[in-house]
């Protein structure tokens, strides 16, 4: 078959797939799931036609998918793909460059250097901000604090990316109480440890207490966050930058999702100071609804990213000219930003802002709805997470499995100082009020039928 019409095949299933997203479970059933044993177990000794393993992903696969890039999904803070990026993605597919070098692919790395420019607009960050195209927000925050970690030790004659950290000088580094996972996990591939952490008290919404903040003894590092994982909540980012920059501390923003807010006239607000940071770190698959995966690290002085990203080699020559595998840990990568043009380019500043104060008015009707039923709403809806509780812990994981279980909507659950919840997160642009009318009714028919 001929590499058209195979294209053609992939562009009309596709299609399918997704005029279909609305109409079925968000959570694929049993029945799905068992079939998957039919893609196989053992590497056969043949292969198949190109035709023939589509049909087979499509036919098994696409019925076990869940519908994450539907309007009904809301258990993490998953994107959907917007039109433009996943038309770019299969372009890009196509294109199959490695976006580490100039050399190899002029497109992907001018393309980058739109972007960067749009994005340091869009967070109010200076020109000299050096950035990274990476996997996600995990990578952006292990990035980030890499540079972190360099730059801390350069500043008392520390070489960390020749000496190691043996016999390094101890960095401090303070987290809130309600750091991501993410956060903790980069700092664990980092070598700086996850239980030596000066954690500072947080208050009812997960941000820091700036009044608690511990006294700060150098070489430090600071982490904040924008947009807690559960409340939508941004720590105190004016106060804490001037506290920790007074002592000579590097502050790192964990902003997955939250940072994002900067982007909208109504919400900015809540992000206020946070560019007073060092280096960000923030998802492009949450609120920018591009195809996975594609995160963002931002360092305020690109020179600290590319020294602790150093490498050299002599097939590697290269000009004065940017070059993208100086700020990411990947040498050779795909070319992710190309999606993230192309969803900026089809939004614009205002698309980008009317997409993500929707979903803000999506979480605060879901709840207003729940609340007005008589359910606890434990957050303060500032962006698009919403925390309810029904009754109890017991009732409330029942609720929580049958909803996933019922397959109208999809929502997580959590522990919010030591009492479950449900967490609804709605971050892609496809979901509608409608979506969140039948949503919500689905949630309240089950929570009736749990006896609340």
């Amino acid at each position: 078959m001929k590499i058209q019409e195979l294209l053609t095949q992939v562009a009309a299933r596709s299609s399918r797939y997704l005029d279909a997203i609305g109409d079925r479970r968000v959570f694929p059933d049993s029945n799905a799931l068992k079939q998957l044993s039919r893609l196989g177990s053992d590497l056969p000794q043949e292969g198949l036609p190109a035709e023939q393993v589509l049909a087979l992903l499509d036919d098994i696969g696409s019925p076990a998918t869940v519908a994450t890039t539907g309007g009904r999904y809301f258990g993490f803070v998953n994107g959907g793909t917007l039109h433009a990026a996943l038309a770019a993605n299969w372009l890009a597919g196509a294109w199959d460059q490695n976006a580490g070098l100039r050399i190899e692919t002029p497109i992907a790395v001018h393309i980058e250097q739109i972007c960067l420019d749009w994005l340091r607009e869009i967070f109010s960050l200076p020109r000299e901000t050096g950035v990274g195209f990476v996997t996600g927000a995990t990578m952006a925050n292990f990035t980030g604090l890499l540079a972190a970690r360099h730059a801390v030790l350069e500043r008392i004659g520390w070489d960390a990316e020749r000496n190691g950290l043996f016999g390094a000088p101890p960095i401090s580094v303070i987290v809130g109480d309600e750091v991501h996972a993410s956060v903790l996990r980069a700092l664990s591939m980092l070598g700086l440890g996850r239980d030596r952490l000066i954690r500072v008290p947080t208050d009812d919404q997960g941000r820091m207490v700036a009044g608690k903040f511990p006294q700060i003894v150098s070489p430090a590092i600071v982490c904040l966050q924008a947009g807690n994982v559960n409340t939508g909540a941004c720590d105190p980012a004016n106060e804490i930058c001037d506290i920790a920059h007074g002592k000579g501390a590097w502050v790192h923003v964990d902003g997955a999702f939250g940072l994002w807010a900067a982007a909208v006239p109504q919400r900015a607000r809540l992000v206020e100071g946070f560019n007073k940071a060092d280096s960000w770190a923030t998802d492009c698959h949450k609120w920018l609804n591009v195809p996975y995966d594609s995160g963002l690290v931002f360092v305020r002085n690109a020179r600290d990213l590319e020294s602790a990203l150093q490498f050299s080699a002599a097939y590697l020559a290269t000009d004065n000219q940017r070059e993208p595998m100086r700020f990411t840990p990947e040498m050779s990568r795909r070319a992710r930003g190309i999606e993230v043009w192309a969803a900026l380019r089809s939004l614009g500043r205002r698309g980008l802002a009317e997409m993500i104060e929707r979903t803000c008015r999506h979480a605060e009707t879901f709840a207003a709805r729940l609340e007005a039923a008589g359910h606890e709403i434990l957050n303060d809806v500032v962006l698009n997470q919403v925390l309810v509780r029904f009754g109890n812990d017991e009732r409330t994981r029942a609720v929580i499995a049958a909803v996933q279980n019922d397959g109208t909507c999809w929502c997580g659950g959590t522990f919010w100082h030591g009492r479950a919840a449900m967490r609804i997160s709605v971050s892609s642009w496809v979901t509608t009020v409608d979506d969140v009318e039948k949503s919500v009714a689905a949630i309240l028919r089950i929570a009736k039928v749990a006896g609340l």
